[in-house]
């Protein structure tokens, strides 16, 4: 078993090939400059990685861009043996990232959350308080108030 740094160290030279040979090496139009690695995971045994992406565009661009990423799958594994330089070349797994989406959720919740805080305000506008403005007693009001029931 390798190391925690040492998968990591080798997680962040895959990403680095894999990106660089998406832009220069790949001649998949597919893939063109829609495609970013997002990150990259490496089993503790160095054996498998998966590689995160996104594609900025439609769903279709999306199922391109995977079906590209799937073609070219052999040509990047090769890039990564002749970078990283060890005993075996990890398999890759192209998986998209769904980062995007969760970010749009969020955002969706605190748009949400604005209306709502709006809504609010608005209707507490006019509002009065029930009792007086300040309904916490004095402790010279106390006293006054046991003169005035007893005259």
């Amino acid at each position: 078993m390798a190391d925690n740094a040492r998968a990591k160290k080798l997680a962040d030279l895959i990403r680095e090939v894999v990106a660089q040979k998406l832009q220069r090496g790949v001649k998949d139009p597919r893939l063109g400059t829609h495609v970013t690695i997002t990150d990259t995971r490496v089993t503790g045994d160095l054996r498998e990685a998966t590689v995160f992406y996104t594609v900025y565009g439609d769903d279709e661009d999306r199922a391109s861009a995977a079906a590209g990423l799937e073609s070219a799958k052999g040509v990047l594994r090769s890039a990564v043996g002749a970078a990283a330089g060890t005993k075996f070349t990890p398999t890759l797994t192209f998986v998209a990232d769904a980062l995007p989406e969760n970010a749009q959720t969020i955002e969706d919740l605190l748009d949400r959350a604005r209306a709502s805080d709006a809504q609010v305000r608005e209707v507490s506008s006019g509002a009065k308080y029930a009792g007086e403005a300040d309904p916490y007693r004095k402790p010279g009001a106390d006293e006054d108030d046991e003169d005035a029931a007893t005259e």
